[in-house]
């Protein structure tokens, strides 16, 4: 029986891990007394115990983690930003290639993506693998997240009764364009510039719309947004990741729609001049413990979308 500890398990993401992880029977759950949460000794004892430990922590924290391991089995997922960028951990995202997939079966350091790049990388990724647009393009890419990507106090701020009137409304952030997530949207690309990202924090629990908008005129060669659908209908055609014709309600696509599941949809929109690259996801699945909790079935030798709400 394979043995995992999830270091922070408290979090919005380490919770959605241990629900999920508490009702398998091929595993066996390290826990700690809440009193030792945060006892770095006995956080030390319970990692080195593990086959597979989940570090669900900031940053710093999961740096910190890190390095509180001499157990050489022991295999980490980190879904913290830390390492998602460093040589040596492998990013958890097997559907990009088979060499991605390769480096996760393979690796013992693994990296969650993050929830918006989970997105942003799956809709460019192929195009500049495939050179359908060059890696120095100039890229913009908005999104739409629900409040529960906003960690415990956002999450509690949007239920508290009595919150701010302002918060019926989305909410655009990073404005200083320097989210987090814009370095692995930069690096697993492969592109040479950042993007330039506007998010958005929504009125809604869970559940994530991404989009890429391009010009014609960016794509190489003569490629139109034909040539993308039929890149994409070749590339994600699995139960966790899909290309699909449409996924428009009536002409609106709702953020929501994705809530609760660990699948991500993929499609193209607009017309043969303005071309809209469109992934949709639950920020808590696929964009988050859903994604963690595919990574531990790849390492475990087993059917990647065991447990998956797919």
């Amino acid at each position: 029986m394979t043995k995992i500890f999830i270091d922070g398990s408290q979090g919005t993401t380490g919770l959605k891990i241990f629900d999920r992880l508490a009702k398998r029977e091929d595993i066996e759950l390290i826990t700690l007394p809440e009193d030792l949460r945060k006892d770095t000794d006995a956080r030390k004892k319970a990692l080195n115990s593990a086959d597979i430990a989940f570090l669900c922590l900031p940053d710093a924290a999961a740096i910190e983690a890190v390095s509180l391991i001499e157990n050489e089995n022991t295999i980490v997922i980190d879904t913290s930003t830390a390492h998602r960028t460093n040589e040596g951990w492998a990013y958890g995202f097997p559907e990009l290639s088979e060499e991605f997939e390769n480096k996760l079966k393979n690796s013992k350091r693994i990296a969650v993506p993050g929830c918006y790049a989970s997105g942003f990388i799956a809709l460019v990724k192929p195009l500049v693998d495939a050179g359908i647009v060059d890696s120095d393009i100039c890229i913009a890419c908005h999104a739409m997240s629900g409040y529960s990507g906003a960690g415990k106090n956002g999450i509690a701020q949007y239920e508290d009764e009595s919150r701010d009137v302002l918060l019926d409304a989305p909410r655009e952030y990073a404005l200083t364009q320097q989210h987090k997530h814009l370095k692995e949207m930069k690096a697993i690309s492969g592109l040479e510039n950042e993007p330039i990202f506007s998010p958005y924090i929504c009125d809604y629990f869970c559940g994530m719309v991404m989009t890429v908008p391009l010009f014609k005129k960016d794509l190489k060669d003569g490629k139109t947004a034909e040539d993308i659908k039929a890149l994409y209908k070749e590339k994600y055609n699995s139960d966790i990741v899909k290309y699909k014709e449409s996924i428009d309600e009536n002409g609106f696509i709702s953020g929501n729609k994705m809530g609760e599941m660990d699948s991500m949809e993929v499609t193209v929109c607009g017309n043969e001049d303005r071309i809209l690259l469109i992934a949709r996801y639950d920020n808590l699945g696929k964009g988050a413990s859903g994604a963690a909790v595919q990574c531990l079935n790849v390492k475990m030798g087993i059917d990647e979308a065991f447990q998956l709400n797919i």
